[in-house]
């Protein structure tokens, strides 16, 4: 699970070097691959953790008109609007070491190719 608060990844766009997250993965498809996959884990982590917050603050009255204004919910959604965007934080994740991937058919292809070496 991810520490939002400990998050260094930047909060606006800034322009990367694609030759750099190339060299990590094969190619520079495969490293973008990674990271939006690693994106989509982030972003469903952030959505669960802001609705567990906000369930606090449901309201089950079938009145609709009234609408309460809590400072507190308020508070805690301007909090995740003001946080890195996911790809933001994966692509800082990726670029850090910190994001372990593998290729299961590379590894298949491996075995094969030691198996028939044999």
């Amino acid at each position: 699970m991810v520490d939002f608060k400990k998050v260094k990844a930047p909060n606006n766009t800034i322009t990367r070097n694609p030759a750099i997250i190339a060299a990590k993965a094969d190619n520079i498809y495969e490293a973008v691959a990674i990271i939006g996959k690693r994106a989509n884990q982030i972003s469903v982590e952030m959505k669960e953790e802001l609705s567990r917050k906000l369930q606090e603050f449901a309201s089950y009255a079938d009145n609709l008109e009234e609408i309460f204004e809590n400072r507190e919910q308020i508070e805690i959604s301007k909090y995740y609007e003001r946080l890195p965007k996911p790809v933001l934080i994966a692509t800082q994740e990726f670029l850090d070491d910190q994001i372990y991937f593998r290729n299961p058919a590379k590894e298949k292809g491996e075995m094969v190719e030691d198996e028939e070496e044999e």
